[in-house]
């Protein structure tokens, strides 16, 4: 049986490494790529998809698939991280490509969509618009501006800072003038504990670490319907 964050537990919604910190709900992401599948941990609840660093293609059609076969496992709970890279990956063609079919299965089945978006907000936005998703997607690393954050929240998207990021002073006023239940935070790749993320971003929030974990399983459980 899948496991939700409860009350009083630090939500990390995007990381690489499954190893928990203490009173830490984790949402491993695999990529297709990695030849790992979601049924080599049931217990462990994942996001799966294509990477575009790592598509080409000769494994387009082999990544497909194996985004398509993890759906078969319950503690799948999201498709991605998937997207568009302008600073690495393939043409913008295909990942394009890529992109749309696997939004495709996350709305056949019922899924969010983690997404990847390096330099460019000008392939996803368009995106958002053509396919009119009825599944919520979270932009996962974001480190961008008001004005770019403003864009993505007006069509319904939630935003998970990236950890070097929001650590940063400068991160202070941004994190001020969002909705707080449209926030989540991650660790993604770093060794890097949660839990001071929370300690910066309660104080950025004049919340306190309980108040803002409060909020970001709240967010959890809006964003995957549970």
């Amino acid at each position: 049986m899948i496991k939700f964050p409860q009350p009083g537990e630090y939500v990390d919604i995007h990381t690489h490494d499954a190893r928990s910190a203490a009173n830490a709900f984790i949402l491993e992401n695999l990529m297709a790529h990695e030849g790992r599948s979601p049924g080599d941990a049931p217990e462990q609840v994942c996001s799966f998809g294509i990477h575009p660093w790592f598509l080409n293609e000769e494994n387009y059609d082999r990544l497909l698939d194996s985004v398509k076969e993890a759906t078969l496992f319950s503690n799948l709970i999201a498709i991605g991280e998937c997207g568009f890279d302008k600073l690495r990956g393939p043409s913008m063609e295909l990942q394009r490509k890529a992109f749309e079919e696997q939004v495709s299965v996350a709305e056949a089945m019922g899924k969010p969509v983690v997404i990847h978006c390096v330099k460019a907000w000008d392939e996803l936005l368009p995106e958002y618009k053509k396919l009119r998703p009825e599944m919520p997607w979270v932009v996962h690393g974001f480190r961008g501006n008001s004005d770019l954050a403003a864009q993505l929240l007006s069509k319904g998207m939630y935003l998970s800072f990236w950890y070097d990021f929001v650590i940063r002073p400068e991160a202070t006023p941004l994190l001020q003038s969002l909705p707080k239940e449209r926030i989540f935070l991650e660790t993604d790749s770093a060794d890097t504990d949660i839990r001071d993320i929370y300690k910066k971003v309660a104080s950025d929030l004049n919340l306190t670490v309980d108040e803002l974990k409060s909020i970001i399983v709240e967010n959890f459980r809006r964003f995957f319907k549970v």
